[in-house]
């Protein structure tokens, strides 16, 4: 049986789950809270945001490495061998990169929406917390700057074309879901959650279309889901 730990409030940890959607692989889906230190306790290794635990292979918890390497190890529909070139993986890790620490900024306000933080107050106030010591701001000042921060986002990431290309190609390399498009989706899903800032429409439906390809939502561990 294959297991998969993750965090809801997890970008990383939710592109694997969808990745195993996609592929029509069964697993075990173990959701875990912030503090759930017993379990990785058990499994042997640091606390992580995911762990895949794959028979007669080693325990797993970085994402970029699974994404690439689950053909190999599990089978199912391919998302990377025979899709992805070596140059555009690392093309679109190097873009994800440029824009990740705006990218996470714009999380912090709204990752409070998923059952692993804002479903306990002890968990919520450690991750508030966490938040003030890492960004020297609150998550309520953090949200009231988010305008700002997406407009920043636009710039530097060129969202507006990406989109326009995503539209009519309908996936980042042809017209076939792959690990890009996991990627991506994935990573700009949280900031449809900003309240009253709009995200492209174009990169409104290919996040839409990316889910149903997966035949899963990004939405399953937001709380108001529960």
């Amino acid at each position: 049986m294959i297991n998969l730990y993750h965090r809801w409030s997890s970008m990383a940890a939710q592109q694997v789950r969808i990745a195993l959607h996609f592929k029509g692989i069964a697993a075990n889906e173990i959701a875990l809270n912030q503090q759930d230190d017993e379990i990785w306790f058990e499994l042997g290794c640091a606390r992580a945001d995911l762990a895949l635990q794959l028979p007669d292979h080693d325990l797993q918890t970085d994402t970029l490495t699974i994404l690439r390497n689950l053909d190999d190890w599990a089978g199912g529909t391919p998302i990377y061998n025979g899709l992805v070139s070596d140059d555009a993986w690392q093309a679109l890790l190097n873009w994800r990169t440029s824009v990740q620490a705006i990218r996470e900024r714009l999380y912090a306000p709204v990752l409070p929406a998923f059952i692993d933080i804002g479903g306990s107050e002890t968990e919520l106030a450690s991750y508030k917390a966490n938040v003030q010591h890492r960004y020297g701001m609150s998550v309520e000042a953090l949200s009231n700057d988010r305008y700002d921060g997406f407009n920043q986002l636009v710039a530097q990431s060129n969202l507006i074309a990406l989109g326009k290309h995503l539209a009519k190609q309908r996936f980042y390399l042809n017209n076939s879901l792959s690990a890009c498009d996991i990627l991506i989706a994935t990573d700009l899903f949280p900031l449809q959650l900003l309240d009253g800032v709009t995200m492209p429409l174009d990169l409104m439906y290919y996040i839409q279309r990316v889910e149903t390809a997966c035949h899963t939502s990004l939405r399953a561990g937001l709380i108001t889901q529960h």
